[in-house]
């Protein structure tokens, strides 16, 4: 009798890749426009020719009027207004600034202080011509070199930062996206995560600054940025990491911001979202390992079983 089971095991092979193909891949390909990195380089911003200063550059973020709307907690500086608040004035509430020398790049800080609108990538949303001005008020500079109290700015911003190894992959998270998304799995809001209240009316009061927040932040943006719980599994990681480095390459004229991350901060930011969509990851891909030693042993008794039992008929 001639054997077919190789026959039928390359058959059913075929017809499950060829699924899979129209599935996944095929189907993304055709849903989603490809775009590629640009490797977190900013090639359309200026690069910083001066050599900055970090005590020249404390003064002038202290005095220049950084402080009036930013915290620096690294510095003992608290923000003006609790994030509600900074939200009804600005749109969003301004970030904290201890960290973002580290998990911004250098380039883009630099142009975020002189260009707000420029950097972030959102000048058809904010057009000076028509009237229409970035909550973020442009650094006219101090009277000197703007060039050179501008490297001074963000040689200070670099020199508070903790190091890039210190950072987490949470902090780099809700440094660059936790003020507009929501991860609900992780009890994330855009104003902070939700403590576990001892009292329903807290966790209400809690619930209320929220939407308050939201609503402040749907004017803004347009709409309320989607809550990112699951958002890794809906989308591949090479399509969230290059929305990210320019939204506008997927989405023209969004009013979702370029926010500047280093490719570390934005491995770190994936990281994140692959940690919250799937909480038990690296738990099961350890077990995933033993299942797969498990069935290839199995499979090996199970062709010598066969070959006892089948040795008369082949």
């Amino acid at each position: 009798m001639k054997n077919k089971e190789p026959l039928i095991l390359a058959v059913v092979i075929f017809f499950t890749l060829v699924t899979y193909y129209l599935v996944e891949p095929y189907a993304h390909h055709v849903m989603h426009k490809h775009v590629e990195s640009e490797h977190f380089a900013y090639a359309d911003l200026p690069a910083i020719t001066k050599t900055g200063n970090a005590e020249n550059g404390k003064e002038l973020v202290t005095n220049a009027g950084c402080t009036g709307c930013h915290s620096i907690d690294v510095a003992g500086m608290p923000a003006p207004m609790d994030a509600v608040m900074a939200a009804q004035s600005y749109g969003v509430n301004p970030p904290d600034l201890s960290n973002v020398g580290v998990i911004l790049d250098a380039k883009f800080l630099a142009d975020l202080i002189k260009n707000p609108a420029h950097a972030l990538n959102v000048e058809h949303k904010f057009d000076v011509s028509k009237g229409q001005m970035h909550p973020m008020v442009p650094f006219y500079g101090m009277g000197g070199d703007i060039d050179q109290e501008i490297a001074d700015m963000v040689a200070y911003l670099q020199s508070i930062a903790i190091s890039p190894d210190e950072v987490t992959p949470a902090m780099a998270f809700e440094n660059a996206c936790g003020r507009c998304h929501a991860v609900g799995y992780e009890k994330w809001t855009q104003i902070g995560t939700k403590p576990a209240f001892k009292h329903e009316k807290d966790g209400l009061a809690f619930d209320i600054k929220v939407m308050e927040y939201q609503d402040s932040l749907k004017a803004y943006m347009g709409k309320l940025p989607p809550d990112l719980s699951m958002y890794i599994r809906s989308r591949n990681e090479h399509f969230i990491s290059t929305l990210v480095e320019n939204p506008q390459n997927h989405l023209a004229g969004t009013a979702m911001p370029r926010v500047g991350v280093t490719a570390e901060s934005m491995d770190k930011i994936i990281e994140h979202m692959e940690n919250a969509g799937d909480t038990k990851r690296h738990e099961r891909e350890a077990i995933g390992k033993n299942v797969m030693i498990y069935i290839v042993i199995f499979a090996i008794f199970a062709l010598l079983w066969k070959k006892q039992v089948w040795r008369d008929l082949h």
